[in-house]
């Protein structure tokens, strides 16, 4: 259903004083969310790369907390917000491994950025069924968070926002995954064994404790075939630069 400019505001008003409604709104524009995430992403043959989904959900909700009336249509600012932080993502990683950003803007073209002449090929109807196949996929893991007492906005403000952070959380998953019964633990209690974790991965408890949800929901992502997920997460197993595996 279409929504109006004024019912987005009203629910982005109540998202940023009741935090079931913006888990609610985030859930709901999840779509968008990873539409944007697919615009800003360099092309790869594996997918979205890097962490991108976490980067912009926490971007989409900080937009709720941030957005005000005066700042135009809600969506072209949440838009924005999940774009500067995107970018940023990619500066940071061309910093570090000496490769060149496609968000960085082309000096012989002024503002134009190289991603932007790089032209969209994907087949429309593919789209089509990969959107609903992740909406169908991203309700039902939302709704196995929301069993553990976790929402989409708990997991966006417990994502780790820098590299040597995301590097422990990373081991975290490693470790796990090495450790199958403490994903079935994990899986039966839907509590995390935070002092096996920790021992086994050499992460600090304190780290652990800080981002439990993103934990939780990496964890959750790796265990229970969501496939689409753990496809924007797929850097935790691929061994390349620090943290990842």
């Amino acid at each position: 259903m279409v929504r109006t400019q004024h019912e987005i505001v009203s629910q982005v008003y109540q998202a940023k004083a009741d935090p079931e409604a913006a888990d609610g709104l985030i859930r709901q524009y999840m779509g968008f969310i990873r539409s944007e995430v697919l615009k800003s992403a360099a092309p790869t043959h594996g997918g979205p790369p890097e962490d991108e989904l976490s980067i912009a959900m926490a971007a989409f909700y900080e937009a709720i907390l941030g957005y005000e009336r005066g700042r135009g249509a809600f969506l072209s600012y949440a838009a924005r917000a999940i774009r500067n932080r995107l970018v940023d993502h990619y500066r940071r990683e061309s910093r570090h491994s000496g490769q060149l950003s496609l968000n960085v803007p082309r000096e012989e073209e002024g503002s134009e950025e190289l991603l932007d002449s790089i032209p969209d090929s994907r087949d429309e109807i593919e789209a089509r069924d990969l959107q609903e196949a992740s909406r169908k996929e991203i309700a039902e893991f939302g709704r196995q968070l929301a069993a553990m007492g976790i929402s989409f906005s708990d997991v966006a403000e417990s994502c780790p926002r820098q590299s040597r952070t995301l590097a422990a959380c990373h081991r975290v998953l490693a470790h796990a995954r090495a450790n199958p019964h403490l994903l079935e633990r994990f899986v039966r209690s839907g509590r995390l064994p935070v002092s096996e974790l920790a021992l086994g991965s050499g992460t600090d408890r304190k780290t652990m404790e800080r981002h439990r949800n993103y934990l939780a929901a990496i964890l959750l992502a790796f265990t229970n075939g969501y496939e689409i997920i753990r496809e924007h997460l797929r850097q935790m197993t691929s061994g390349e630069k620090g943290g990842r595996m």
